[in-house]
């Protein structure tokens, strides 16, 4: 194997043409004759050469590459949920013969760092990019998406002028926070609280929103002492039920969390407490964690399928780069209940 480094010049030297030549050889025009072409060819397998992501760029050439943008101030790495969602982007991405360029946003009031990812788009270095855990509002990809770049967003909805180069993915928080509240209702529950999640993020307010509707629509009433606040992480469930029975001991026989995350760190608090689920206090969840159904006692939850929605995100992401339709996509998940251990009837 030679030296990669070599030079198109060099090419085109010693295969004794022009350089135009040889760069309509690597971008496959029809106007080389065959001779030339398997001549060129055979240079540039011989000395190992590939056009650099510059040249191909100025060419109009895309790089087959997507950004994939975690906004994410904790740990990354011990979490299994965020982990599939990384995954299933690289593997779908793989599919579509896409490399993926990795991540990860720790502030995105940092103008450093935003500057940093702007860069990487404006250089043509990815052509197009996906974000994950972007609040409502986030200024970077408003940026992003008014200067014409392809952005896909998880969890979030169209603005008020929905722009074709915008493509969003979200779950149909409504439908699995009716679910949750009319399956604990039929085991007779009518004092029911919440955990929330992070309030700045589309699935912390509309779960919330899910909430309320469900509880009126039960015809039960929402204790403003058991709608706790966090966010999606485990802590903020240990913190939220720590929080509740230091403040009352009039206390709700269910409580819906924002996400398994959340209910593993109200499991851990309760039990601290000398608390039982489900005996002394129903938990249900809301994403179906790969832990959930191995805890103890097993997670009864609402199951999203993260793969499916990911899949769909970045197939269509990949389908407005290289055919730039301009239709407006908005994803929307169903979601479904799972039934295991954590959930009493009384």
């Amino acid at each position: 194997m030679k030296n990669s480094k070599i030079k198109s010049e060099e090419i085109a030297r010693i295969a004794g043409v022009s350089r135009s030549t040889v760069s309509r050889v690597i971008n496959k025009y029809s106007n080389v004759p065959a001779e030339t072409h398997d001549k060129v060819m055979k240079v540039i397998q011989d000395y190992n050469y590939f056009p650099s992501v510059s040249a191909q760029v100025l060419a109009g050439k895309r790089v087959c590459t997507i950004g994939l943008f975690l906004i994410e101030p904790g740990n990354v790495s011990s979490d299994s949920l965020t982990n599939k969602l990384l995954v299933s982007v690289i593997e779908n991405a793989s599919e579509h013969g896409y490399y993926v360029l990795t991540n990860i946003i720790r502030d995105t009031k940092n103008t450093d760092t935003i500057k940093s990812v702007k860069e990487i788009f404006i250089q043509n270095r990815i052509d197009g990019g996906i974000f994950i855990g972007a609040a409502i509002r986030e200024p970077l990809i408003e940026e992003l998406t008014a200067g014409g770049f392809v952005v896909g967003i998880v969890d979030q909805k169209h603005q008020e002028y929905p722009q074709p180069n915008r493509i969003v993915a979200n779950f149909n928080n409504d439908s699995g926070m009716k679910q949750a509240v009319a399956y604990l209702a039929g085991l007779g529950h009518t004092r029911i609280g919440v955990i929330n999640g992070d309030m700045k993020r589309l699935s912390g307010q509309t779960k919330y929103e899910g909430f309320q509707k469900a509880m009126s629509m039960c015809n039960l009433n929402t204790n403003p002492d058991w709608v706790l606040p966090g966010n999606f992480h485990k802590i903020s469930g240990y913190d939220a039920i720590q929080t509740l029975l230091r403040n009352t001991s009039d206390l709700p026989t269910a409580i819906i969390a924002a996400n398994d995350s959340v209910a593993f760190g109200a499991i851990r608090a309760l039990k601290e407490h000398g608390l039982q689920v489900p005996e002394d206090i129903s938990v249900i969840g809301f994403d179906d964690h790969v832990l959930s159904e191995m805890h103890h006692p097993a997670l009864t939850t609402i199951r999203v399928d993260f793969s499916d929605m990911l899949k769909h995100l970045t197939t269509d992401v990949i389908a407005k780069i290289e055919r730039g339709t301009t239709d407006i996509k908005e994803i929307t998940i169903d979601c479904s209940l799972v039934v295991r251990d954590s959930c009493r009837r009384i």
